[in-house]
């Protein structure tokens, strides 16, 4: 058995004897208890304190994955060990105080408790006795919020309490502690509950795209894709999904609804379809992280971001949803989804109707690729094929790097002014409350740029990042878009602001660790698959459609042992990857451009890009979430962690409307 392996199972141990026990009785700062208590002390700590997870047991596993010290990166990494590559997130999406359509369930039952979301009355919390406590000693507990009647409870001192604090208000705890013949002992503490409000706003790198919270599973057969070319020559099949029982094969007739309906059934899952919203967003893992770093707050998160927003459609205005939301029994295309700034305002106002003192403390923010059409320019590098790229051309899929400079130049800071005058009012007229965490440069590694090629992007035929193509990007976002977008940020370089209130908290420290791990990031620790099935050369896939219809790899291993979550050199999905852990079917765009075929060339193209070719893995999105929580911590007020959890008190702050 691995030590990971028992680590996993004393885990799971543990949950099944009552977590809360397990987490709490950690040793005591030295010198922490105070003289005359006879060095006991009483620790408390709010319980399943990340308030988006139902359930405590997935909570718990994440305070087990960061235990010493670790960063979210290495957290990561030993999760994606522990669940050999399919993920953390695939048990813990099921189990979410938000729904799949992204309504805040009200109220959420949580272990057992029904809770107002936006707006906790209370809160769980375990308080024990730590310290030089007397064994066989016994505890009586006290515990008043001066407005109760006192709650008072006589056990062993080796027993937890675990009881619920009201939400805005100090309870005092103190405990008595009796031991045969000794003097006894007296200790108290206040206990409150700061209970922070975070929203999430932003594009496809703030909600996660690229990671679903359950990857397809991948059947080991072929499915036919026709390409744009006519006869047998545009024909090419890929590993199909697992369990589909309807027709593979292109010379199938055109699909009924239905069979796409059983398409759709067995696609990878977010826990937000219509915004491709993933638990791995570095915006839920910051988040998370701060849950799990201060023992004495609750974090209530409040996920907004959605691929393909730019600032006037998705943050300011609304936007086509990603795809359909997909239940057993059926398809839900609404079509569109209302703006997140417009969402965070309509949630606030009827939190503070409850709640008139409930502010909003901190916004995750990641926006403005969309806006300089950075997809276009993915597409400009990637289709190679002449009939593919004059057919993006026609209809404005490729973009280029000039039209590209000039939307930066000008648009992107006028709809950035806009931005900030509607997120003042959110965050009390403070935009330093805005956490803006950059992007990364996808196309570095060992600091230069990817040589270009077909590795990583043989999923489609048409497909080859062009060198020179790819240089040239590469060299734009580096030297103009980064830095400018820093600029605006920040007010500097020339951007006009309204004062130091402008001024959001800009977070790039993660870029420089992105300079080793762009999408061509390779190394000899990366998964066997990926090394012995994702060639170099371009030859990953069988290009004979008898064979193929029976196996797509040319390395003869079976698809379904692809990975999505395990370590890799590279942080960047791939084109090979997206379609290996999402293969996204975009229903939910206009009627008019939908494919009546699952075979159609369109969706061929799409399934390989849309669910997050060229956007950060589950690990480059910890990296930046390990960027991002010191930089929330410090704003909340927080004391800094030197090295593992933090037990100090935390000061209460004066509510933000």
């Amino acid at each position: 058995m691995t030590r990971l392996t028992a680590t996993f199972l004393a885990l799971i141990f543990a949950l099944s004897a009552g977590a809360a026990r397990a987490q709490v009785q950690t040793a005591p700062e030295a010198g922490f208890a105070p003289p005359d208590s006879g060095g006991i002390q009483i620790v408390w700590e709010v319980r399943n304190r990340f308030r988006l997870f139902r359930e405590e047991r997935d909570f718990a596993l994440q305070v087990e994955a960061m235990a010493s010290g670790r960063s979210v990166l290495a957290a990561e990494g030993a999760l994606e060990l522990q669940s050999d590559g399919r993920g953390w997130a695939r048990n813990t999406v099921g189990r979410l105080c938000i729904d799949p359509t992204g309504r805040v369930n009200s109220p959420c039952t949580r272990d057992g408790v029904k809770e107002d979301y936006l707006t906790p009355a209370d809160h769980a919390v375990t308080v024990h006795l730590a310290g030089a406590v007397p064994v066989g000693a016994v505890c009586a507990w006290t515990f008043s919020d001066n407005d109760a009647p006192p709650i008072q409870s006589t056990l062993d001192c080796a027993e937890p309490i675990n009881l619920r604090v009201r939400y805005g208000r100090t309870t005092t705890a103190s405990v008595d502690v009796s031991s045969g013949s000794e003097a006894p002992l007296h200790d108290a503490t206040p206990i409150t509950v700061r209970d922070i409000l975070i929203a999430g706003l932003g594009d496809s790198i703030a909600s996660g795209e690229g990671n679903p919270d359950r990857p397809v599973a991948l059947s080991d057969d072929g499915f036919c894709f026709r390409s744009y070319l006519e006869g047998s020559t545009g024909q090419y099949f890929r590993p199909s999904r697992k369990n589909y029982k309807g027709a593979r094969a292109c010379e199938s007739a055109p699909g009924s609804t239905n069979e796409l309906f059983n398409w759709q059934k067995l696609g990878a899952q977010w826990f937000n379809a219509a915004c491709h919203r993933s638990l791995y967003s570095y915006q839920t893992r910051a988040a998370l992280a701060l849950a799990v770093q201060y023992p004495h707050i609750a974090v209530t998160y409040l996920p907004l971001a959605c691929s393909g927003a730019t600032i006037p459609e998705g943050l300011l205005g609304s936007m086509r949803a990603r795809e359909c939301l997909v239940t057993k029994t059926a398809m839900n295309c609404a079509g569109t989804v209302g703006g997140q700034v417009a969402e965070l305002h309509e949630a606030l106002a009827a939190a503070q109707r409850r709640q008139p003192e409930r502010g909003l403390d901190l916004v995750f923010l990641s926006v403005g690729a969309n806006d300089i059409n950075f997809s276009g320019l993915v597409a400009d590098v990637i289709v190679d094929s002449a009939t593919e790229r004059t057919l993006f051309q026609r209809s404005g899929l490729i973009g280029n790097v000039e039209d590209s400079r000039g939307t930066l130049a000008r648009t992107l800071p006028q709809n950035f002014q806009r931005l900030r005058r509607a997120l003042k009012p959110l965050v009390g007229g403070d935009l330093s409350r805005v956490v803006f965490v950059s992007y990364a440069n996808p196309t570095l590694a060992g600091g230069a740029p990817c040589p270009g090629g077909l590795a990583g992007f043989d999923i489609h035929p048409a497909f080859n990042a062009r060198p020179e193509r790819l240089a040239k990007t590469s060299r734009f976002v580096e030297s103009e878009f980064l830095p400018q977008l820093k600029n605006i940020v920040q007010c500097t370089g020339g951007t006009i602001c309204d004062g130091r209130s402008d001024v959001m908290t800009f977070v790039d420290q993660h870029q420089r660790a992105f300079e080793d791990h762009g999408f061509c990031a390779r190394s000899q620790s990366d998964p066997q698959f990926d090394q012995k099935c994702f060639r170099a050369d371009g030859d990953s896939f069988v290009t004979d459609i008898v064979q193929a219809a029976a196996n797509p790899l040319t390395c003869g291993e079976a698809a379904s042992r692809f990975r999505a979550y395990l370590p890799r050199a590279r942080w960047i999905r791939d084109a090979n990857d997206s379609y290996f852990a999402a293969m996204t079917y975009p229903l939910a765009a206009r009627t008019a451009s939908q494919p009546t075929d699952i075979h159609d060339a369109t969706w061929g193209v799409l399934s390989a890009v849309y669910g997050g070719a060229i956007h950060p893995t589950a690990e480059g999105h910890a990296m930046m979430a390990d960027a991002a929580w010191p930089a929330a911590a410090a704003i909340l007020g927080l004391p800094p962690v030197e090295a593992g959890v933090t037990r100090e008190p935390i000061d209460p702050i004066a509510p933000k409307r």
